[in-house]
């Protein structure tokens, strides 16, 4: 069954935008997409939908989101002016207050919501990752999700990632043709430079794509380059074993190879 959508304009990707255009879609398919008189006659048999002064556009990508993250909406904002308090707090409450079930309702729901303002793919860093898979699955969105991986301290690397090989060798058999996996070392202040070197490894092997945050605070630069700061007084209180490389969060990503994957970073 064929439906044609029309409204006061269509936007293509590759030609001029269309007055009182429109659009002919087969299932999922999009088949057609011209004049409206033009696509009527040629699907006389399709239903006809018309929004208008509208328009009709292709959807929009969001290249950074955190759908499980969706209920904590209005909970961070006292502590926005505080990196290191604002991730603590958002830490404590992923990892001790949010249920499986609660991260599954908060990743639907911010799927729901993109779906509602025109985004139709997503690029999104869960420490969750299933999900927000199981949500794009629900809501028919397209993205690559991307589990994050965890670990600074550099002695504790081939355990914290065969950890992560197990997770996104179950996860990438829920892979669809719209939803695919990815993997996120979170940042340079919370991965060591061991687990980044295997996780790129990684990926350029089995051809995963990299999401990563970075630059992203000047906490993050006061450790990556001179080694102090709120970071590295937490690492010092619980004995974490990190060496600051002394150049820029982007310069030290070079130094370990993470740039040779050609990364999505984050902020």
């Amino acid at each position: 069954m064929v439906n044609i959508y029309c409204a006061r304009w269509v936007m293509p990707v590759t030609t001029p935008p269309l007055a009182d255009g429109a659009v002919a879609v087969d299932g999922t398919q999009i088949v057609a997409l011209g004049p409206r008189a033009d696509l009527v006659a040629q699907f006389p048999a399709a239903h006809v939908e018309d929004f208008g002064a509208a328009a009709i556009m292709p959807g929009l990508v969001n290249c950074h989101s955190h759908l499980e993250l969706t209920a904590m909406r209005g909970y961070l904002e006292a502590e926005e002016r505080d990196f290191f308090a604002w991730l603590r707090k958002l830490t404590v409450a992923r990892l001790f207050h949010m249920t499986a079930d609660d991260l599954r309702v908060a990743a639907t729901w911010g799927a729901v919501e993109a779906a509602r303002a025109g985004v139709t793919c997503v690029a999104d860093a869960a420490s969750g990752a299933a999900a927000s898979i199981a949500a794009l699955k629900d809501v028919g969105l397209r993205g690559t999700v991307y589990q994050e991986v965890f670990g600074p301290d550099a002695r504790m690397a081939k355990e914290q990632w065969a950890k992560a090989h197990e997770q996104l060798a179950a996860l990438r058999a829920d892979e669809t043709k719209l939803v695919r996996v990815g993997v996120s070392p979170h940042a340079p202040y919370s991965v060591s430079a061991p687990l980044l070197e295997m996780i790129t490894d990684y990926a350029l092997a089995a051809q995963l794509s990299i999401m990563m945050h970075a630059a992203e605070s000047e906490a993050e630069i006061l450790l990556i380059r001179d080694g102090r700061g709120t970071f590295a007084d937490d690492y010092a209180r619980r004995s974490i074993e990190w060496r600051a490389p002394g150049v820029s969060p982007i310069q030290y990503l070079a130094q370990v190879g993470v740039l040779r994957a050609r990364p999505l970073l984050a902020h």
